[in-house]
């Protein structure tokens, strides 16, 4: 609820009659404007209709006339395309020599669960993972890997599969030993 100013408010006079607030008058120059607009513009069309050249009238009122459509013919083909449908092409197709097998590994992990956690996640994705526990100096490793794969590309394949389903980044692609 608003707050209201009592103390300060002005008090009406008793008796005094509420004044009622005065007419606004349309000032007479705007209707005078507005009176002389209108005349102007009834007097110029008058002018237009009256004072109109009876041949122009004449011409706009007939159908304008269609031009006869021309026919572009396609343009022929140049000769030296058609030699190069005409020829045979010779393509000679260089095998590139496989190294050998590759494998792709995912990850390296101190405990085996870590380890188990990851090949879940690949296993969603549809690819079969394998976990290897090698000791060395350094204690035991559990490595997540997958392949061997017959070429890099379908390692390659394979990883840009884990990087867009599962989000994994880490693998490494080598050779097999």
């Amino acid at each position: 609820m608003a707050q209201h100013d009592y103390i300060n408010r002005k008090r009406p006079q008793r008796g005094a009659q509420k004044k009622a607030p005065p007419k606004k008058k349309l000032p007479i120059l705007l209707i005078i404007a507005a009176i002389i607009l209108l005349a102007g513009f009834g007097y110029g069309l008058w002018y237009i209709k009256n004072n109109a050249d009876p041949e122009a009238v004449e011409q706009v009122k007939q159908a304008p006339k269609q031009e006869p459509k021309t026919v572009i013919n396609k343009p022929e083909t140049p000769e030296f395309i058609n030699e190069i449908k005409q020829a045979e092409i010779e393509v000679e197709v260089k095998e590139v020599e496989q190294k050998g097998p590759y494998v792709m590994q995912c990850g390296s992990f101190r405990t085996y669960a870590q380890a188990e956690t990851l090949k879940a996640k690949i296993a969603f994705t549809g690819l079969v993972a394998e976990i290897r526990h090698t000791e060395g100096t350094n204690g035991v490793w559990y490595k997540v890997r997958l392949g061997p794969y017959p070429t890099k590309r379908g390692a390659e394949s394979d990883k840009n599969k884990l990087k867009r389903q599962a989000k994994i980044m880490g693998c490494g692609i080598w050779l097999w030993q």
